[in-house]
């Protein structure tokens, strides 16, 4: 499937929490303040990259087969806002993380709200 208005969104995303992901899973202490030093720690990472994954790969079919791009759409939506708002909340109770957290939250809003954009226009039965 092309790029257009209605995926733009998922295109940009898709590289981006794949990344995030692999990041989460294998190098969580290079790029993030976070230094797991437990099985558990580690197990808890390789976890939060399964499901970067499995989303990204919803979206991919989705982008490819137009049958399912309504719920890559939808899962999109359900991906980024509840973790704009779970950062958000945190900012409010534990203080104001580093740039990286600050900028992705930004961008998880926006993408997230422009899905929404996109499913109101275009499938405004629900």
């Amino acid at each position: 499937m092309k790029i257009t208005r209605q995926n733009i969104h998922i295109w940009i995303s898709m590289p981006i929490v794949l990344g995030a992901g692999l990041c989460y899973g294998f190098f969580a202490d290079a790029f993030l303040e976070i230094s797991p030093n437990t099985v558990d720690e580690h197990n808890f990472n390789k976890a939060i990259m399964g499901l970067y994954l499995g989303a990204v790969i919803l979206w991919c079919i989705g982008l490819f087969k137009p049958s399912y791009f309504k719920l890559a759409l939808m899962s999109h939506i359900f991906f980024m806002l509840p973790m704009a708002l779970g950062r958000l909340l945190s900012m409010v109770l534990d203080g104001v993380p580093s740039n990286l957290y600050l900028y992705g939250t930004i961008g998880e809003f926006v993408l997230g709200v422009y899905g929404i954009w996109v499913l109101s226009i275009y499938y405004k039965k629900l």
